[in-house]
């Protein structure tokens, strides 16, 4: 499986005006042992004649209903992150086409309101809850095989925030 390419994928760290990041606990977290009570910011794979930057704003509109209009984007990582799915994902999400993901990482300045924020934007939906968090509490709340990428994003977007 080793052999298979990463999934383009776009994600977006949003602020507010505290400094605290918006997470939101996946759906399907609490059906599957394995993702328990796991929490991720916003992200998904790349459409077809998207940008990055188009991406990860997309997918933030679809998961929060926080739309470009409410953000303001202060940066774009400066790495790509990848990440590999572990033994027991391969070959089962994604349709089996992809080893794990490759990641671009956008920071954005959230400038509406907990009213604009409807996680049931798009269906199906993302997110069954959401919370705000200190930066430094990400890694912590990542499924395990995500856990260097959110540390990673946290050291370079921390002094941004």
């Amino acid at each position: 499986m080793s052999n298979l390419p990463y999934r383009p994928c776009a994600g977006f760290m949003l602020v507010n005006a505290d400094g605290h990041v918006f997470v939101g606990q996946r759906i399907d977290a609490n059906r599957d042992p394995k993702t328990l009570g796991a929490w991720q910011m916003p992200q998904g794979g790349i459409d077809k004649g998207e940008d990055e930057e188009q991406a990860a704003l997309r997918e933030l509109e679809e998961e929060t209903g926080i739309g470009a209009a409410l953000v303001e984007v202060i940066a774009r990582s400066a790495t790509t992150h990848l990440y590999d799915l572990p033994p027991e994902l391969l070959g089962k999400v994604w349709k089996g086409k992809y080893r794990g993901q490759e990641q671009h990482w956008f920071l954005g300045r959230f400038l509406g309101s907990e009213a604009d924020i409807n996680l049931n934007a798009h269906e199906p939906a993302e997110f069954e809850s959401y919370k705000w968090i200190e930066p430094a509490q990400l890694p912590e709340l990542i499924v395990s095989f995500k856990r260097d990428v959110y540390a990673a994003l946290v050291e370079e977007f921390t002094p941004l925030i």
